[in-house]
């Protein structure tokens, strides 16, 4: 049994707010053995991970940590939905700050890829792409640490260890990546060549929005 397991298994019981004692009877097992397959000491058989993944309404994949996804479903490039209209650019709920914020960034963000889109260099892609994934996992963290009541056992790692080791990792990505070892280098550095002028003529759309990025990041810096 892998680790993932029981901690999802953790995970699943408290989200429902239910008690060992509850669960065991349900499933059929003693509180001190539901506990120790919480805690890792034991194991246990297929039977019980297809019981318990039936009683938390997962598949057995979820449970066993071997898809994100609660039905177990993979999902390919085509499938990973591009627009959600409950979250329109255009849609103000509250505070203003965090919808420019959001436009800064994601179209920043599309430039960015699309220049790594065109130079085609799986390695330069793979490096910035991890890098700007470790940053929103760190943001996503340290959101979900605003409420002392959201479950630790939702991440793996602890956050004193999962913050420090991302942030870590982001500075490797960005080390290599500056190193110029072989593996990033380009065939046709050219195709990184950024002028105010050419960023305007190629994303008349997005350019304003690096821009103000680039100076508010800037002004943060130097304050």
């Amino acid at each position: 049994m892998n680790s993932d397991f029981p901690r999802i298994l953790t995970l699943l019981r408290k989200e429902k707010k239910l008690s060992q004692k509850a669960v065991a009877a349900d499933l059929n097992v003693s509180q001190a053995l539901l506990s120790h397959y919480e805690k890792g000491i034991r194991e246990c058989g297929l039977a019980f991970v297809v019981k318990a993944a039936k009683y938390y309404g997962v598949s057995t994949d979820y449970l066993l940590g071997l898809s994100p996804n609660r039905d177990g479903l993979t999902i390919s490039v085509d499938e990973i939905p591009e627009n959600d209209p409950r979250f329109k650019d255009n849609m103000v709920r509250g505070s203003l700050l965090p919808v420019l914020s959001k436009k800064l960034i994601v179209n920043s963000l599309n430039i960015i890829f699309d220049m790594l889109q065109k130079c085609e260099n799986k390695s330069v892609t793979s490096g910035i792409s991890d890098f700007l994934m470790l940053s929103v996992y760190k943001s996503f963290r340290m959101v979900y640490s605003l409420n002392p009541e959201n479950n630790n056992k939702f991440f793996t790692l602890s956050d004193s260890i999962a913050q420090n080791a991302a942030f870590a990792e982001m500075l490797l990505k960005e080390a290599k990546l500056e190193s110029g070892e072989d593996e990033y280098k380009l065939m046709n550095p050219s195709c990184f060549e950024i002028t105010t002028e050419k960023l305007s003529k190629d994303y008349p759309l997005f350019a304003s929005s690096l821009s103000n990025l680039i100076k508010e990041c800037e002004k943060q810096i130097s304050e």
